[in-house]
């Protein structure tokens, strides 16, 4: 299959895999709007965050980290709804602050409705802009995902972000080894097990919520305890303003 996407050429395995994806939920009908080099927006998003809010892990949390794109902008939603401190990632890190701060109380005094910052072009004009190093403990991750296995593989669109975002919340102990990973997709996002080869610097999951599924993974993959830097693609130190800096901030903190 031929393979048209941003971040082509890394791992061509998962390139066909995305490609593979892509298509189907296009030429189905499943994608809300084009999918192609994006964690795809997907018809059933509100039903699969509703599964997600369904569980005590949801429901104990406090602070979520959710991933900016709009297949999980039901997610969001249901954060603010339910009273939670949301964080979520300026789309590819490209400011000079990676997250915002949304918190519910705050938004609701300056007369800002929740429906109105659920998606990244509003939350990074609207929310309170946050680094790394000051953002509260993170109760629970969501990741934005193109395929996904039953025992915890994930691949996103290639970029790397995800990966990156959780290494640096594990250098700058914002979650630990317990902290749940998760992801909302469509069904036909998820694939057979050997579809997905994880490697020493990808985060696995612990539960996929589809429209129709509650899956936990019960993950034997191992989750690694911080960056792996070497992993890290010259294109993300160029495009990404504030990566250096963290970058000695973290190894400096180490010595």
């Amino acid at each position: 299959m031929k393979v048209n996407a941003r971040w082509a050429g890394r791992n061509l395995d998962k390139d066909g895999l995305r490609a593979e994806i892509w298509k189907k939920l296009e030429d189905s009908g499943s994608a809300i709007g084009e999918a192609q080099s994006k964690i795809p927006n997907f018809v059933g998003a509100e039903s699969a965050a509703n599964r997600l809010a369904e569980l005590d892990i949801w429901k104990t949390s406090r602070v979520i980290k959710c991933n900016p794109d709009r297949g999980q902008a039901p997610v969001r939603l249901r954060a603010l709804q339910d009273g939670k401190i949301l964080y979520a990632p300026v789309p590819e890190l490209v400011a000079d602050f990676p997250f915002v701060k949304l918190d519910p109380d705050d938004l609701q005094r300056r007369g800002i409705q929740f429906s109105d910052v659920q998606y990244s072009e509003d939350f990074v004009r609207l929310g309170v802009p946050t680094q790394f190093w000051d953002m509260t403990e993170i109760d629970l991750v969501v990741v934005g995902c193109v395929a996904v296995t039953r025992i915890g593989g994930r691949t996103g669109k290639g970029g790397g972000f995800a990966d990156l975002e959780l290494g640096i919340f594990c250098e700058t102990e914002k979650v630990d080894r317990t902290t749940p990973v998760v992801t909302t997709v469509h069904d036909m996002q998820v694939v057979d097990d050997h579809r997905i080869l994880m490697m020493d610097h990808d985060y696995p999951l612990d539960w996929i919520f589809t429209p129709t599924q509650m899956i936990k993974t019960s993950t034997k993959y191992n989750r690694p305890n911080g960056v792996f830097w070497d992993a890290v693609q010259p294109d993300q130190f160029e495009g990404i303003p504030f990566l250096r800096s963290l970058q000695k901030q973290i190894i400096n903190g180490k010595t």
